[in-house]
């Protein structure tokens, strides 16, 4: 019945929430899929740069292109920020005055043809892709307007072989401004309401001509796509395009 009572610290707890890299507590926990070790996001995408293989234990992640075996653990950050008291308002507002120091984009200010893409949740309701400032039902604010902010440029990419009928236009506000946590699936939910689409209807979005995932965030992209390819000009271009299926037509 003692050990019931058992208090543990947060150190008990340390092998399973610190980085193999840096030591210190996992930020934005980042799992390889192929071994399932799991880093800091900023630590693992650096080592990426100059290698393909797990920095734990040595197994060659992919030939080419190891970011693509990675993925967030959301869950554990959740269980990460409950052990350490105050670890998230510090992460938190480090980031915020990092990007104020640094800021890698341009902020759309004063640009006429610059919108506001409001959050998932605000998108997944049916808004415009206008901010209007409400509160949502709980009466908190939903446009993750405290957030680093990233102007990208939506641009429909032609040519893809695609019929009229599945052809898609261009938007009439090409620039917007967002979350740079916001993701490519909810990118994809504002194209998809501001051209008009049937829900049956996908889209590729593409960055330097590779097609993004669905859970890449903007930041995420900007940081392995479009600065790491050398590009200086801003905003960020993601080109958009009907889906091209490769499969084989099972029908046949």
């Amino acid at each position: 019945m003692a050990a019931m009572g058992r208090k543990y610290l947060v150190k008990d707890f340390n092998h399973f929430i610190t980085c193999y890299l840096c030591r210190g507590y996992l930020i934005k926990p980042t799992t390889v899929t192929e071994c399932l070790h799991t880093f800091c996001k900023s630590c693992i995408v650096q080592h990426f740069e100059e290698s393909n293989d797990c920095p734990r234990c040595g197994i060659q992640v992919h030939e080419t292109n190891p970011l693509e075996m990675l993925r967030p653990d959301n869950t554990l950050e959740e269980i990460i920020f409950k052990l350490v008291p105050g670890l998230r308002d510090r992460e938190e507002q480090q980031e915020l005055e990092f990007w104020r120091r640094n800021p890698p984009w341009d902020n759309g200010e004063g640009n006429p043809r610059c919108q506001q893409v409001v959050s998932p949740r605000a998108i997944g309701n049916g808004a415009d892709g206008g901010a209007s400032g409400r509160e949502d039902d709980n009466g908190e604010e939903d446009y993750h307007r405290s957030d680093p902010q990233i102007a990208i440029c939506l641009d429909c990419l032609r040519n893809t072989g695609q019929s009229e009928e599945t052809s898609v236009t261009d938007l009439m506000k090409r620039f917007i401004r967002c979350s740079s946590r916001v993701t490519v699936g909810t990118i994809k939910k504002f194209l998809s309401l501001k051209l008009k689409l049937p829900s049956s209807y996908e889209l590729d979005v593409l960055c330097n001509g590779e097609i993004m995932g669905r859970d890449h965030t903007l930041e995420f992209i900007y940081m392995t796509r479009w600065r790491l390819h050398g590009e200086n000009t801003y905003p960020m271009v993601l080109e958009y395009r009907p889906r091209i299926d490769f499969g084989y037509n099972h029908d046949v």
